[in-house]
């Protein structure tokens, strides 16, 4: 793996921010990035002439088309090629549409180049990469089956409400329970899982299929 060379694509529609992505990460010896989009439907037209392409890093926000419907589209067509994306803030609800569209991951824009070449990386070698959102211990859960956490039935109903735009309150509304017990929840999963955020928990969950998209 050390002296592959990886070909990714840049899809994004800041030409400024795409061209100097694409500048940084030339300077990697491992990496070749083989062409460059503004948006989903210059992806499609592209990537047809670059079929060894093996990672597409995407922008969630593009005119014509989305990293939404690309991901999406580029997962039914192409399902070999992985793709981290990336966003501009943490955004819970953006990063989980992406996740649940097909991303194996996501970076913020303003990562240093370093860290996205680990990303990268990783992504082509586990399929997924997890950053701070979420611990380590979810890959050791993903690889050993019989080490994941038991989970009442409760916090797999909430788990599934997790991946939805639902707050925590009207969660608890839809489960009818109070919103201290929906916290009761919350941490129960943090706690077992070693997460920490909304986010990571949606990650365990569409990677463990336990949560239905």
């Amino acid at each position: 793996m050390e002296n592959e060379i990886i070909n990714i694509a840049i899809v994004d529609d800041h030409t400024l921010f795409r061209s100097g992505l694409a500048s940084l990460l030339s300077e990697y010896n491992e990496i070749s990035v083989v062409f460059e989009a503004t948006n989903g439907v210059d992806l499609q037209e592209k990537i047809i002439n670059y079929p060894n392409t093996q990672l597409v890093l995407m922008d969630i926000n593009m005119p014509i088309m989305d990293g939404y419907t690309t991901t999406k589209w580029l997962k039914d067509t192409l399902p070999h090629i992985h793709i981290l994306a990336l966003s501009m803030f943490e955004d819970e609800k953006a990063i989980i549409g992406m996740l649940k569209a097909g991303a194996g991951g996501y970076m913020l824009k303003e990562s240093k180049p370093s860290e996205l070449l680990t990303a990268i990386k990783t992504t082509i070698e586990k399929s997924f990469y997890i950053n701070d959102l979420v611990s380590g211990r979810l890959l050791v859960s993903l690889k050993h089956d019989h080490n994941k956490p038991i989970f009442s039935e409760k916090e797999l109903i909430f788990l599934q409400f997790c991946s939805t735009e639902l707050t925590y309150k009207e969660i608890a509304s839809e489960m009818n329970i109070s919103p201290r017990t929906v916290d009761n929840y919350r941490e129960s999963l943090f706690a077992k899982l070693n997460i920490k955020s909304r986010t990571g928990l949606v990650v365990y969950g569409i990677k463990n299929n336990m949560i239905v998209i």
